[in-house]
């Protein structure tokens, strides 16, 4: 019996400027109301920390981390919708949370819908905590819809 290859693990890289379309595209199908590829190109300009999870050669998922006096502020994370279930979100988010602490960040926030569970779920396993709202934050087809603002701490031995 012959053993079938295996792909290689997705990889986690830093986004560059070539990343960008690829990066949209991502976001337009993921998402009702995306990112214009101009505003992932204003986040490399800015110096955030961007990266791109790659598998087979291909961006499945993406990540962006600003920081700054001490805390950091999880801005995007999406995995291309025909990739979601497979716990890459997971280990991009791990991965964010890493990026802050080598950063030295003391704590991370995030907005995420109310009407996004899988992404509310995720946080919560992965420590986040709910601390607040931000009233009509979010475009929405009928108006606004409000975010839920999470936080962790990074507590030193974590």
């Amino acid at each position: 019996m012959a053993a079938h290859p295996q792909s290689p693990p997705a990889e986690l890289r830093p986004m560059g400027d070539a990343d960008v379309e690829a990066v949209a595209a991502i976001e337009r199908s993921a998402y009702e109301f995306p990112w214009s590829a101009g505003i992932f190109r204003d986040c490399l300009r800015a110096g955030y920390d961007c990266r791109v999870l790659v598998e087979d050669r291909t961006i499945v998922g993406y990540g962006i981390l600003s920081v700054g006096a001490g805390e950091a502020h999880v801005l995007n994370v999406c995995i291309a919708p025909a990739h979601q279930g497979r716990s890459l979100g997971r280990r991009l988010v791990r991965c964010v949370i890493d990026l802050a602490r080598w950063h030295r960040a003391e704590r991370i926030f995030l907005e995420v819908r109310p009407s996004n569970e899988r992404a509310i779920a995720l946080y919560l396993s992965l420590g986040f905590n709910e601390i607040g709202k931000r009233p009509n934050y979010y475009p929405a087809r009928r108006g606004r819809e409000d975010a839920i603002v999470m936080a962790i701490e990074l507590l030193d031995g974590d």
